[in-house]
This record gives C-alpha cells, structure tokens and sequence, in this order.
C-alpha cells in the first residue's frame, strides 16, 4: 500500500465512522474482516478515490450487507 492508497483508506474509514457513530478501529476491524479492504478498496483504489464521499459510504455498506456485516 502507497501513501495515496493509505490517505485513501484512513479517509474512508473515518468518513464511514461518521456515518455510522462507530469508532474509526471498529471500522477497520470490519473491512478487515470481510476482506473489503483486502479484495475490493485497495484492488479497486484507482477507481473508488475518484467517487464522493455519499458514494462511498452508500457503496461500501451494501458491500459489507451483502457479506453480512453491518455497521450501523
């Protein structure tokens, strides 16, 4: 992982923490878990850093729905 992806993945952790009133490291352990951040933000890094941020959080919670993990 380079500096633009990390930038990228600590952004979308705390933009869905945000959302979600969970803390930043319950977030993480969730995209780790899943295989989110593994299999799908970082491979698909050059595509997600061009989307919004509403985007983002819409994209990555259906994701997660359809892994069955959830965040709100």
């Amino acid at each position: 992982m380079d500096e633009r992806e990390l930038k990228f993945v600590v952004f979308l952790i705390h933009a869905l923490s945000d959302y979600s009133g969970k803390s930043p490291a319950s977030i993480y352990k969730v995209l780790n878990e899943s295989g989110i951040l593994d299999n799908y933000i970082l491979p698909c890094y050059d595509v997600l850093h061009t989307q919004g941020k509403l985007y983002l959080i819409e994209d990555i919670t259906e994701f997660l729905k359809e892994k069955g993990y959830t965040i709100c």
